[in-house]
Formats: structure tokens, C-alpha cells, sequence
């Protein structure tokens, strides 16, 4: 049937506009969301590996400034002069900065969190403590304060907290793993996700790739539509998961002020400090969504190629 001059006319620039692979597909939210979900699931374990590394420094930083001393009471001695002479001794030493001796009842204060309040410690052999705080940057001569604080009082120790610098150190490099392997695992499931939708899209629009070969267009044209599609949704689920951790970052430290006194939050408060990110932190999620999008290209990229292969 002629239509003739009823046919109507598309313009050249809008039928340059359709594009190859449909925008608002189901596959397409579906991989948007499974995209924005491993974003989420990346950036949450970012940030708190942050935390963590942050607070931990300041530990190790506020640990490393300290020295401990105690004095032990031995029958024969007087205990307060023992502890008179060590502080004594401790302050003449050079990088020293602050002594602070504890009282007796401060000392036995010290034994309430293991023994509990209202208990008598009169006939318990109760150690004085002395915190001497290090000036920082000097080099502490450790083994000559020993020597001067023994001399005067032989039964004190000395302690320079190097045990609990240690497990610190162990705890920031497990939990710094155990970071890098969730993100290894993110990036894996985020591949197959990616490479499974790819041949999906490019099996659906199969009749449209082989009219386009039949025309004379290669494969590099192809791919690169489709690399935009994937581009474009990588990009969206990266902004969608990583925005809203960046929220839930942003709000944590007014959420953990409500749990603030109770026994979660002082333990949450002391693993992860006081849940402030900093601006280096959002920067790292920021470019951790972005590398996600980009790895979803790539992905797709290599998918079209294998299965662009298999159509010829």
C-alpha cells in the first residue's frame, strides 16, 4: 500500500538519537541496584576500616606517651616513701614531662571494674602507681630510668606499654585485611553481576548486533555503545550506594551521641572513636564508587568482546 506523501517523515537527527541498548530496561535497574548495593557494602567497610585505623593510631599515640610505674609494698619497706622516692626519681629524668602518683585509695580505685566497689583492700598487697607522661618526639633512655627507680625503690617495675602497642598494631593490620578481603569479594561478585548482565543485554539486542554487522559496523562500534550503557549504570549505582553511605557516615557521630553512657556505645566508642570520617575519608569513598563504575565498564567491555567473538 503507497502511503505517498502520508508517510511520515523522522528526522535524520532523531533516529540518530535511539540508542542501541534501551535505557529503562529491568535488567538495567536490576544491575543499577545490585551495583548501588555492592557500593554500599564497599564504602561501609572503607569507612570503618578508617575508623578503626584512625583510633587506633590515637591509641597507640596516647599509649606510646605514657610510662607506667608500680610500686609493690614487701613487708619492710614503707610503701609511701618507696613511692615518694620513685617519683622523685622519675622527674629528674630527662624527656620527662608530667608525674603523676596515685593515691592509695586512687590505686585501689583502679581494681573496682575486676573486684567491684565496697570491698575493704587493707589487707591486700596493693601496688601504687606512678603514670609518668613522655615528652613527645625525645628519646627516652628506658633502661636508665629503670636503673634509677630500682635503686631507689627495689620492688618497683617499670612498664613502657610496648605489649599493648603490639596487639594494637595486630588489631589494625587484621582488621585492615579483613578489609581488603571484603573489598576483593565486592569486586568479585560486582564482575559477575556485571558480566552475566552484559550477555543478557547483548542476547536480547542479538537480532539489532547482527543487522549492525550486516551493515559494516564493527565491533569497536558496537562495544562502545554498550560500553556507555554499562558506563552510565555503573556510575549511577556507584552515586546511589556511596551517597547514601557518605549519609550514614555524616549522621553516625549525632546517632552514637544518643547511645552515649550506655555500655554499647562506650564499646563502640572505644573501638571506633567518635565515628567522625574525615574529609580524606569521604574522598576515599568518593573515588572507591567512581573505581567501582569503572570496573563495571571494564567488565562489560571484556564480556562484549567474548560474546561479540561468539555472534561472528
Amino acid at each position: 500500500m503507497d502511503l505517498g506523501t502520508e508517510r511520515p517523515q523522522v528526522p535524520a537527527k532523531a533516529r540518530n538519537l535511539s540508542p542501541i541498548v534501551p535505557r529503562a530496561s529491568i535488567a538495567g535497574r536490576a544491575l543499577v541496584a545490585v551495583v548501588a548495593i555492592m557500593t554500599f557494602l564497599a564504602s561501609i567497610t572503607t569507612g570503618t576500616v578508617l575508623l578503626v585505623s584512625a583510633s587506633a593510631s590515637e591509641w597507640q599515640s596516647e599509649v606510646a606517651s605514657e610510662i607506667t610505674i608500680q610500686v609493690r609494698p614487701v613487708a619492710g619497706r614503707d610503701l609511701d616513701r618507696d613511692a615518694a622516692a620513685a617519683t622523685q626519681a622519675i622527674r629528674t629524668q630527662p624527656g620527662i614531662v608530667e608525674v603523676r602518683p596515685f593515691t592509695k585509695e586512687e590505686s585501689a580505685k583502679l581494681l573496682e571494674p575486676w573486684l567491684g566497689t565496697g570491698l575493704s583492700l587493707d589487707d591486700l598487697p596493693v601496688p601504687r602507681v606512678i603514670v609518668a607522661r613522655v615528652q613527645p618526639g625525645s628519646k627516652l633512655d628506658l633502661a636508665e630510668l629503670r636503673r634509677a627507680v630500682t635503686q631507689v625503690a627495689p620492688t618497683a617495675s617499670v612498664d613502657d606499654h610496648r605489649a599493648w602497642i603490639e596487639r594494637m598494631r595486630s588489631m589494625t593490620g587484621a582488621t585492615l585485611f579483613a578489609g581488603i578481603g571484603i573489598l576483593a569479594l565486592v569486586i568479585v561478585a560486582t564482575i559477575i553481576s556485571v558480566s552475566f548482565a552484559t550477555r543478557g543485554a547483548m542476547a536480547a539486542n542479538r537480532p539489532i548486533v547482527e543487522v549492525l554487522h550486516f551493515v559494516g559496523a564493527g565491533d569497536r562500534y558496537i562495544a562502545n555503545r554498550f560500553l556507555r550503557h554499562f558506563l552510565r549504570l555503573g556510575l549511577q549505582g556507584g552515586v546511589i550506594g556511596g551517597g547514601v553511605a557518605m549519609l550514614g557516615f555524616g549522621f553516625s557521630e549525632s546517632i552514637a551521641g544518643w547511645f552515649s553512657g550506655t555500655p554499647v556505645g562506650d564499646q563502640f566508642a572505644a573501638l571506633l572513636g567518635t565515628f567522625t570520617l574525615r574529609p580524606s575519608g569521604y574522598l576515599a569513598l568518593a573515588a572507591q564508587a567512581v573505581l567501582i563504575a569503572a570496573i563495571t565498564a571494564w567488565a562489560s567491555r571484556r564480556t562484549l568482546f567474548a560474546t561479540l567473538n561468539d555472534i561472528d
